[in-house]
């Protein structure tokens, strides 16, 4: 038989841990100026290929990876533009968590982007987690 004070812990407790459970876990991202975020992917382990759709109707420069979490190893990458052109740049760089690829130059002029694909191989023991893989596009910038 439960005591007033014993049903009172629990419900206590049961409150607690819901209001724990139940805070967003949002994080603060910051961007550079003249950047746009395109997509952001989390490293599976099984299938390490993924897209990102753009849904960005902005002409771009560069893109460039952000990677938390993890290190990877990106090996191929298509981009994929509006009119139907694709770009495959040579690419096999380690890109270590918390760091960014380099910039990846797509026209001068800017370019719309339909798709990003993008192979790589997560670094070390999937006990340590995933990473996840923030692709950002350089908004071309028309006359200043």
């Amino acid at each position: 038989m439960y005591t007033f004070n014993g049903v009172l812990r629990i419900l206590l407790a049961v409150m607690f841990f819901s209001a724990v459970a139940c805070t967003p876990s949002r994080r603060t991202l910051s961007i550079e100026e003249g950047w746009e975020l395109l997509g952001e992917v989390k490293a599976n382990f099984v299938r390490d290929q993924d897209v990102v759709e753009v849904l960005s109707a902005n002409p771009f420069t560069h893109i460039r990876f952000r990677v938390e979490g993890k290190d990877i190893r990106l090996n191929e990458l298509n981009v994929h533009f509006i009119n139907g052109d694709k770009l495959s740049p040579q690419i096999d760089e380690v890109i270590t968590a918390g760091k960014e690829s380099r910039n990846i130059e797509l026209a001068q002029d800017g370019r719309q982007i339909r798709k990003i694909e993008f192979k790589y191989r997560s670094t070390g023991s999937i006990l340590e987690g995933r990473a996840s893989v923030l692709v950002f596009g350089k908004r071309y910038q028309t006359g200043f």
